[in-house]
Parts: structure tokens; sequence; C-alpha cells
């Protein structure tokens, strides 16, 4: 069972394992198009797609209306339904797997988590690594048999925007923003039109858990750097521009051997919808990587 990352050989002796699921990630938070055009164009063979907007993110306004950021959590009857259609059963070993350093690929790992399935892997380096290997990419649309997987208890915790504010005041956690630092200042409002981050946030962007060739660090270098981002990792919370690139931070910490931290799903686009919730912007708490 593979549980966090899985190399591009590794996943070559098992791409056709009837009881593997391969599932593409990629996505542009621009182009929404992206990802499936991408699909479309060449994958790894027998991978299915995940649409982020439609399947791995729900609905941006509760029951009630309020705003829940751009990419809040699905119902999880929904998650089960997409998982079913792409032939995930409760012992299927599924691997995600993007082209952008795990950005994407990460948000289903985390989601699998959030139901209880713990054999969800990335494949570290995605595309790029599968491809430096030699290895085929196919154009036809995948098809597989109905799965059958259930929802159980998650192995991850997550935090609401209420829990957020009030640790303004305690300070018994360390908000962790994984959001490039010129977002994190405030100073890119085309993709946050209010800029800035959660008083008191650090910063630690996710591509600092990236090797130059868009492989994860070893675990024992990831574990020395998150050990002076943040203490007990049950104390901490991930959070970035909307919920997606922080379960990248999350990984990263399951890789060095720190389980336990907790996603705020609404991240900075929930935040700053409600200006009544104070916001920092400048000089940040830079985290080294």
């Amino acid at each position: 069972m593979y549980t966090t990352l899985i190399s591009a050989s590794e996943l070559a002796t098992h791409i056709d394992d009837p009881n593997w699921v391969v599932v593409d990630c990629r996505h542009d938070l621009v182009n929404l198009a992206f990802g499936r055009d991408a699909y479309a164009a060449g994958h790894l063979p027998d991978a299915v797609f995940a649409d982020m907007e439609t399947e791995l993110s729900g609905a941006k306004r509760g029951e009630d209306g309020i705003f829940r950021g751009r990419h809040p959590l699905p119902e999880k009857e929904a998650l089960v339904a997409t998982l079913r259609g792409w032939g995930v059963n409760d012992g299927t070993q599924v691997v995600a797997y993007d082209a952008h350093g795990g950005m994407y690929a990460a948000r289903l790992w985390w989601l699998l988590r959030w139901i209880g399935h713990e054999a969800s892997a990335v494949l570290d380096g995605g595309l790029p690594a599968w491809q430096a290997l030699g290895q085929p990419v196919v154009t036809d649309i995948v098809t597989k048999p109905r799965g059958t997987i259930q929802a159980r208890a998650p192995f991850v915790p997550t935090v609401t925007v209420a829990e957020v504010l009030e640790n303004i005041e305690s300070a018994k956690r360390t908000v962790v923003d994984a959001r490039a630092a010129d977002r994190f200042r405030g100073e890119n409002e085309t993709i946050d039109p209010v800029g800035g981050h959660i008083p008191g946030a650090k910063n630690r962007f996710f591509k600092d858990n990236l090797q130059a060739d868009g492989r994860f660090k070893a675990p024992a270098q990831l574990r020395e750097e998150f050990e002076g981002v943040i203490g007990a990792p049950s104390d901490a919370i991930m959070q970035c521009g909307s919920g997606v690139t922080a379960c990248h931070n999350l990984l990263a910490l399951e890789v060095a051997g720190m389980p336990g931290a907790a996603l705020y799903p609404g991240s900075w686009s929930e935040w700053s919808s409600d200006p009544a919730r104070p916001v920092a912007t400048g000089a940040m708490k830079q985290a080294e990587g």
C-alpha cells in the first residue's frame, strides 16, 4: 500500500493492475478548461480525469447563502459517488498525478484520507517524471466498472473559519499559508482581490517542498524545515488561497513523518470575503526552506 508518494518507476510496474486507479488532476486556476484539454491530448494509460471545480470541490455557497471559498470541500456523498464512477473500491490503490509538482494531485490525496481511504498516493514528479522514463501516454477516454467505496472515519482533521478567528486571540496553533510570497504579502490582486494574510500566519510556499526536478525533498530535509516552522503538527493549521495547495504542505508533513496538522478548507478566499475579519499585509514570517 502506498499512502504518500509513489515513484514513476514503481507506478510503471502496477499500471495494468486492475485494483489500481490512476487519476489525472491537472488544472489551471485561470484557464479552467486546461486540465480536461490536457487529459484529452495525452494522459497515463488507463487514467481517469478529475475536475477540480466540479468533482474535487463543492458548492461555493452553503445553503445559508454564505460564501465558503473558491474550492470548498465537496459533500462526502458526492465525493464517494465520483470515486465509485472512477471504479474505486475500498481496497483500491489510488494514485493521483498532475504536471505541477503535485499541487493539485495532493488535493485528491487529502480528500481520500478525509473519507477514510488510506491507499492514496501522489505520483512523485508527476507527468514529467513518467515521461522522463520513456513511459507512454495515451489519448483514449477511460471508463471503469462502477466501484463500491464507502466513506469511513477520516484520517485528517479540519478547522472552521470560526476556529481560525478564535486562534488569532489564543495563538494556541500555528497557521501556515502555502501561497506564494507576493500573494501572502497582498501584492497579487489578480488572484486575491483582497490581499494579505491571516494575522499571525507564517508563510511556507508549497514549492519549497520540492527539489529542482519537481520531486519531493527527502523526508529528513522536510522534517528539519518544518520543525523550524511549527511545533507539534497537531497544533498546526494549513491553509492557502482556497484549500488546494495547503494539501501539498499536509502531504509534505506526512512524508516527513509529521502527521496530524489540520486543513482550513475555506482558506484565504473564505477568510477575505468578510471585511469584518482582520487582515495583515506586508512583511511576513518566512519559513525556512
